[in-house]
């Protein structure tokens, strides 16, 4: 590199194209000792591939060679982190990115190799992204006493038309066989068997649409578990059910499992979404304080005057409700999760208090059988708590679908190619995280020697 003279007022140059050197520089030269790479290095190398079920984690004797798993892992994490996850894009990257001649030994595999890998391995992937949080355990970057639990949704990889053609083919069929109950259709054989084979050969069954901030899209609703020390995934999960409601208890488990050798007790914070007194109460059976706002349900009669369940009083020993006016509801049985309590007619229509009461010939009060566990968890889903999950859940997915998806929405199709996509998403986001909490270098030394 020279400069060109002062009168001259030129640029600094860099030296020419066919500049020969006397010590040719290696590619060991050209990445820092605490490069991003070194650590995806280490990483994967610690992994034992064929207990994890990575399939050829040791070369055959006979045969054509494959590729090693361990670098093709590498590679999938390298791209994930720099916002590449097409294979064919990894390919045209091994061809002249110096960070991953580093890092794959100037390997070039074929994109349908590097696809391959993916949709062969989408369990043994899920169970690398376990082994680093086994490790960031192990070193102290999670604790596992308060777990935040969130979920968002992310586009699917079918578009919209093709999504709305299946769910009319879908009511098409329904109607035609809720027809065939009452009455002989008649519908032509060849219209019926065209519908069936397009629904079929549909690429992805499985999404339907879900309410996103863009409006009702084709989605998968992502369920992340995030420890509060240091805002690491320690568990994830990819469902097609639109809402949280049911998703408390099996995700509080899977952070109790991942964590290997949980606290005592774990605390689990999440929004309104996920009030589920049964789930809640499985919970506190299995160790897991839940802190979730109670979801409640409001009279639906009246003008907001009415007296709320909050104004009666639940009789333990007798297994009765008191009104306001000191009367007795009798329980009339179970109605799915709630018993139902009963005021008698005439009780009610003596009661002075009945216009503050009920607009019906008698009141009936509602009371979850799981109660005491709806009230417990309300209580312990204080303000604190609350902000505590904002802080903790929010930004990982913000990372996730902007920083390491790049766009949030998949590319592969159905629940397991989301699951396996996910999995890598979420790994790459940890070693991410762990990366600028520790450093390069000291990350690395961890990696190899615990």
């Amino acid at each position: 590199m020279r400069v060109r003279g002062e009168a001259e007022m030129g640029f600094i140059e860099g030296d020419a194209r066919t500049q020969g050197t006397l010590f040719p520089v290696t590619l060991e030269e050209l990445i820092p000792e605490d490069h991003v790479c070194r650590v995806l290095d280490a990483f994967v190398d610690r992994l034992d591939m064929q207990k994890l079920g990575f399939q050829r984690a040791e070369a055959a004797e006979t045969g054509r060679p494959g590729y090693d798993p361990r670098d093709l892992l590498k590679l999938y994490l390298y791209g994930y982190l720099q916002q590449i996850r097409s294979s064919r894009r990894l390919e045209s990257e091994c061809h002249r990115n110096l960070e991953l001649m580093w890092l794959l030994r100037r390997l070039c595999p074929d994109h349908k190799s590097i696809a391959e890998f993916r949709r062969m391995h989408r369990q043994a992937v899920t169970d690398a992204g376990a082994e680093l949080v086994t490790f960031a355990r192990s070193v102290g970057l999670i604790r596992g006493e308060w777990i935040a639990i969130d979920g968002s949704k992310f586009r699917a990889a079918s578009s919209i038309h093709s999504v709305h053609e299946r769910v009319a083919l879908e009511r098409y069929l329904e109607s035609l066989e809720l027809a065939d109950r009452e009455d002989e259709p008649s519908v032509e054989n060849s219209a019926v068997a065209a519908a069936l084979e397009k629904l079929r050969r549909h690429a992805e069954p499985e999404v339907g649409f879900m309410k996103t901030a863009q409006g009702m899209l084709p989605a998968y609703n992502v369920q992340a578990a995030v420890d509060a020390e240091h805002g690491l995934i320690v568990a994830h999960q990819v469902s097609d059910e639109p809402s949280d409601n049911r998703s408390l208890l099996p995700m509080a488990e899977a952070a109790q499992h991942a964590l290997g050798d949980p606290p005592a007790t774990i605390h689990v914070v999440a929004d309104a979404g996920y009030s589920n007194g049964e789930q809640a109460a499985a919970c506190e059976n299995k160790g897991i304080l839940p802190h979730v706002p109670a979801k409640r349900g409001v009279n639906t009669r009246g003008d907001g005057t009415l007296f709320d369940r909050t104004a009666f009083q639940y009789q333990e020993q007798s297994n009765t409700m008191r009104c306001p006016a000191g009367h007795t509801l009798r329980s009339d049985g179970r109605n799915k999760l709630a018993i139902v309590y009963l005021a008698r007619p005439e009780v009610c229509g003596a009661c002075a208090l009945k216009p503050q009461c009920t607009t019906s010939s008698r009141r009936t009060v509602h009371r979850h059988v799981h109660e005491e566990a709806l009230q417990r968890m309300q209580q312990r889903a204080t303000a604190t708590a609350m902000q505590l999950r904002r802080c903790t859940v929010e930004h990982p997915f913000a990372i996730l679908k902007y920083i390491i998806l790049g766009h949030p929405r998949f590319l592969l199709r159905g629940l397991e190619g989301t699951r396996c996509e996910m999995s890598l998403a979420t790994m790459a986001y940890n070693l991410k995280r762990m990366f600028n909490l520790m450093g390069g270098a000291a990350l690395r030394t961890a990696l190899v020697t615990i």
